[in-house]
C-alpha cells in the first residue's frame, strides 16, 4: 500500500485553483496520488492578544485534505511578523543589518511550532511520509517527534541557507540547527546551499560526515542534498495560450511597437536588489545612449510585507528612483520606466515575459528565482529573449547559458544589458535552447519525484 503523503507549510495552496501555480499543481499531484494531507496557517489571525490552541479547519479538495488552523494575535506577531520575517529572513539573505532579535520572537517561533505539532498529529496515520516546507517551520520535526511520531519526515527549504557565521549571528541558532537533526532528509535549494549547511554543522556541532550526504550530530543522522526546484513548463506554456495573456502580450506589442522592453517581475523585497537594478538601468542610458528613447523597463513590484518599516523604506527608494530616470531621461512619446506596485495576475505574466527583449532577474540572494525559469518557458523559439541573471541566484548553477551578472556591480551589469540588447539572433537562439532544455529536464515535478524518492530511502532518524 502507497504511504499517504502530509504535506506541511505556513500556507496552503488549493491544488484546484490555476492561480495557485506550479508548486501547488505538484505538490496537489503527489497528494492526489494516494489521497492526503496539506497542513497549514490558515491566514486568519484572531483578535484580543489571543494565544493557543486557534480553529483547525477541514476542506476537502478532491482527494487532498486541506487543514488549516487559526493563530491567535499574540502568536502571529511572534512566529511570523517576528521570528519568521525578522530574523529569519533577513539572516538567511545576508541581511544581518535589517533583522531584529527581539527576545520574545524565538519563544513564540517555538510555540506555534509546538502547536502545528500538536495539532497535526491528531490527523496523522502511522505509515504516513510527512513533507515540511520551509523557514517558518524547522523545529517542526522535532515537536513531533516530542509526541512519539516515528513517520519519515523531510524539510526542504526554499529560501538560502546562510554561511556559518552569518548563520551563527541567531541567538539560539545552535537550536535551530539541532532540530533540523530530527528530519530524515533535508533538501535545500544548490549546491552552495549544501556546502554551508556542511560547514555549519561540522564547524559549529562537531558533525560527522557519513558517506558522501549523511551527517550525523547530537545523536541523530540526517541526509542533507540539493534539490534544485523547477517550474511546470506544461503548465506555464498552456497558460501563454489563454485570452488574458494574448491580450497581454497583443497589447505591449501594440503600445511599444518601436521600443525594446526590458522586464522584471518581483516581490518588493529588499532581496530582490531592486534598487541596484534600477541604478543599472540608468547607467545604461548614461553609458549607452543609443538606448534612450528605446528601450523601456517594466518593472512589477509586488506588494509584500506592507507595514514593515524596511519595505516601506524600499518602496520609498524604488518610486524616487524611477521619478529619477523618468525626469532625467523622459520625453512627452517614452518614459523609460514603467513602475507597477500591484500584484499581476498570473495568467498574464507569460504574455508579459513574451513580449520583453531582456528580464532581469538580479536579486541580491535568492534561494532560486523561478521567474527566471518562467521567462525561459514563455519565450518565442524563433526569436527568444534574454536572461540576465544573478550569480546570486541559485538559478544560476544551472542556468549557465544566461548573462551572469554581480548586481552589485552598477556598471557591468549595465553592460551585460547592453550586450543582451544587441545580441544577434544566431546567439539568442542558441542560449535559449540550452536554457529551455535545462528547465524542461529539471522541472517541478522531478523536484517533488526526486525529492520523495530519497525521503523514502533515507535511514530513519533514530530516537
Amino acid at each position: 500500500m502507497t504511504s499517504r503523503l502530509v504535506v506541511v507549510s505556513n500556507r496552503i495552496g488549493d491544488p484546484r485553483k490555476v492561480a495557485a501555480g506550479g508548486l501547488a499543481v505538484a505538490l496537489g499531484d503527489a497528494l492526489s496520488e494516494s489521497g492526503g494531507l496539506w497542513f497549514g496557517w490558515s491566514g486568519k489571525v484572531v483578535a484580543g492578544g489571543a494565544r493557543g490552541e486557534g480553529d483547525l479547519h477541514l476542506q476537502p479538495s478532491g482527494k487532498v485534505m486541506l487543514a488549516t488552523l487559526d493563530l491567535g494575535s499574540d502568536d502571529h506577531a511572534a512566529y511570523y511578523a517576528g521570528y519568521s520575517n525578522r530574523v529569519l529572513w533577513p539572516v538567511f539573505h545576508y541581511r544581518l543589518d535589517l533583522a531584529q532579535f527581539d527576545d520574545g520572537y524565538f519563544e513564540g517561533y517555538q510555540r506555534v511550532n509546538r502547536l502545528f505539532a500538536r495539532k497535526l498529529s491528531t490527523l496523522l496515520k502511522p505509515d504516513d511520509v510527512i513533507w515540511v516546507h520551509d523557514y517558518h517551520l524547522i523545529p517542526l520535526a522535532a515537536e513531533l517527534r516530542a509526541l512519539g511520531c516515528r513517520q519519515r519526515i523531510g524539510f526542504f527549504l526554499h529560501i538560502p541557507m546562510p554561511p556559518p557565521l552569518v548563520m551563527a549571528a541567531i541567538p539560539a541558532h545552535d537550536m535551530l540547527m539541532r532540530s533540523l537533526f530530527a528530519y530524515d532528509l533535508i533538501g535545500l535549494q544548490s549546491e552552495a546551499d549544501v556546502a554551508h549547511f556542511a560547514r555549519y554543522v561540522e564547524t559549529e556541532a562537531g558533525a560527522e560526515r557519513v558517506g558522501g550526504d549523511q551527517y550525523r550530530a547530537f545523536g541523530q543522522q540526517v541526509c542533507a542534498r540539493a534539490f534544485p526546484i523547477g517550474i511546470d513548463v506544461d503548465e506555464f506554456q498552456d497558460l501563454a495560450q489563454t485570452p488574458e495573456s494574448i491580450e497581454t502580450r497583443e497589447t505591449l506589442r501594440s503600445q511599444y511597437p518601436l521600443r525594446q522592453l526590458l522586464i522584471g517581475v518581483d516581490r518588493l523585497d529588499y532581496s530582490k536588489g531592486l534598487p541596484q537594478r534600477l541604478r543599472a538601468f540608468h547607467r545604461l542610458l548614461a553609458d549607452y545612449p543609443e538606448n534612450r528613447n528605446s528601450a523601456t523597463l517594466i518593472q512589477v513590484a509586488t506588494p509584500t510585507r506592507e507595514g514593515v518599516e524596511s519595505y516601506e523604506d524600499i518602496r520609498r527608494e524604488l518610486e524616487g528612483l524611477s521619478g529619477q530616470i523618468n525626469g532625467e531621461y523622459g520625453e512627452l512619446d517614452w518614459m523609460p520606466v514603467r513602475y507597477i506596485h500591484r500584484t499581476l495576475a498570473r495568467r498574464r505574466l507569460p504574455g508579459l515575459y513574451r513580449a520583453g527583449r531582456v528580464a532581469l532577474v538580479t536579486p541580491l540572494r535568492d534561494g532560486m528565482n523561478l521567474v527566471a525559469k518562467e521567462f525561459v518557458a514563455a519565450q518565442d523559439p524563433a526569436d527568444p529573449g534574454v536572461l540576465v541573471l544573478s550569480r546570486f541566484a541559485g538559478a544560476a548553477e544551472q542556468m549557465r547559458a544566461a548573462l551572469l551578472v554581480n548586481p552589485y556591480d552598477i556598471g557591468a551589469t549595465a553592460g551585460a544589458v547592453q550586450r543582451a540588447l544587441r545580441m544577434p539572433l544566431s546567439e539568442r537562439v542558441e542560449r535559449h535552447q540550452a536554457l529551455l532544455t535545462g528547465v524542461r529536464e529539471h522541472d517541478v515535478h522531478r523536484w517533488r519525484r526526486e525529492f520523495l524518492q530519497a525521503l523514502q530511502a533515507a535511514e530513519r532518524a533514530p530516537g
